[in-house]
C-alpha cells in the first residue's frame, strides 16, 4: 500500500505507485463536506480559465449561482471576492461581476495555477513553467556547488544512487526526481527559489501531459545529466552546474513533452 516516506532533509517522498494523471472536476453536489466557498470558488475558477466564462463577459447572478451550488447569497458574495483576490474577476455596482484578461491573473495562486494547466490545450503556459524553473535552478544549483556542506553531499550522492535503482519504474524514477532537485535546492538556501519551484511543479506533476511516458533510454539519458549535475555541484564548479542544470531541465522537458498539432497548418510542435 502507498504511502509517504520522509528524507533525512525532511524532503517527503511519495512511496505511492498512482501514476498522476488529469481529472476533471468531480460534480457539483451542494451542500457536501467542507467549506461551501471553496467548492463555489473552485468551479468557477475552473469555469473562467476554461473560457467558459469570457473575458469581457460577466458572471450568473448571485440568485443563479445561489440556485446552482446550493448556497447563501453570502457564501456566493465571498466567493466573488476570493475570485478578485486572484485577479480573474471584478465586482462593479451596476455591471455586475466582469471576467478580467488572463495577464492579471494570479498564476502562482494554487487553483489558477492547476485550472491553467488543466487547460493549456496548447501547452504554452508548462513550457513556461519549464523556463522559469530552468532559470531559478540553474541559479540555485550553481550557489549549492558554492555552499554544499558534507552531509549534503554525501545525500545528494544517495540520491543519484535511489534514481538509478529506479530506471524500471518510471513513476517511481520521477518522484526520487523531485527529491534530488530538492536536496539541491535546500542546499543552495534560496528559501524562496525553492518555494516557487515546489509550489508550480507540484501543479504540474499532477497533469499526464508534464509528466509523459519516458523510455528506459530517456530515463538513462537523464540519469547521465543528474549524474553530472551532482559532480559539478561537489567539484565547486558553480558555473558548469548552474549550465549543466538548465540543459537538463530544457532537454528533459524536449524529451517528454508531447507532439501537438499547432495552429499553423497543422504543424507538429
Amino acid at each position: 500500500m502507498g504511502g509517504t516516506l520522509t528524507t533525512p532533509s525532511g524532503i517527503q517522498r511519495d512511496d505511492s505507485n498512482a501514476h498522476p494523471l488529469n481529472v476533471p472536476l468531480a460534480p457539483i453536489r451542494p451542500r457536501q463536506a467542507g467549506r461551501l466557498g471553496d467548492v463555489v470558488v473552485t468551479h468557477l475558477v475552473d469555469r473562467i480559465v476554461s473560457g467558459e466564462y469570457a473575458v469581457g463577459t460577466g458572471l450568473p447572478i448571485e440568485q443563479v449561482l445561489c440556485d446552482e451550488f446550493g448556497v447563501s447569497r453570502t457564501v456566493v458574495r465571498e466567493s466573488i471576492k476570493l475570485l478578485e483576490e486572484k485577479g480573474l474577476v471584478r465586482a462593479t455596482r451596476g455591471r455586475g461581476t466582469l471576467v478580467l484578461p488572463e495577464r492579471g491573473w494570479n498564476l502562482l495562486d494554487p487553483l489558477v495555477l492547476e485550472a491553467r494547466i488543466r487547460h493549456d490545450r496548447e501547452l504554452s503556459i508548462l513550457d513556461d513553467l519549464v523556463n522559469v524553473r530552468a532559470a531559478l535552478e540553474c541559479d540555485m544549483a550553481a550557489q549549492a556547488a558554492r555552499t554544499i556542506s558534507a552531509g549534503q553531499s554525501a545525500e545528494l550522492t544517495a540520491q543519484r544512487l535511489v534514481l538509478a535503482a529506479q530506471l524500471g519504474d518510471p513513476v517511481r524514477y520521477a518522484a526520487e526526481d523531485v527529491i534530488f532537485h530538492d536536496l539541491i535546492m535546500q542546499a543552495s538556501g534560496n528559501r524562496l527559489g525553492h518555494a516557487i519551484i515546489h509550489s508550480i511543479h507540484s501543479k504540474a506533476r499532477l497533469s499526464s501531459r508534464y509528466n509523459g511516458t519516458p523510455t528506459l533510454q530517456e530515463l538513462r539519458e537523464s540519469l547521465a545529466e543528474h549524474q553530472r549535475i551532482e559532480e559539478l555541484i561537489l567539484s565547486g564548479d558553480a558555473d558548469g552546474a548552474a549550465a549543466q542544470m538548465r540543459a537538463h531541465i530544457l532537454k528533459s522537458w524536449a524529451r517528454r513533452r508531447p507532439a501537438i498539432m499547432g495552429a499553423q497548418a497543422g504543424q507538429t510542435i
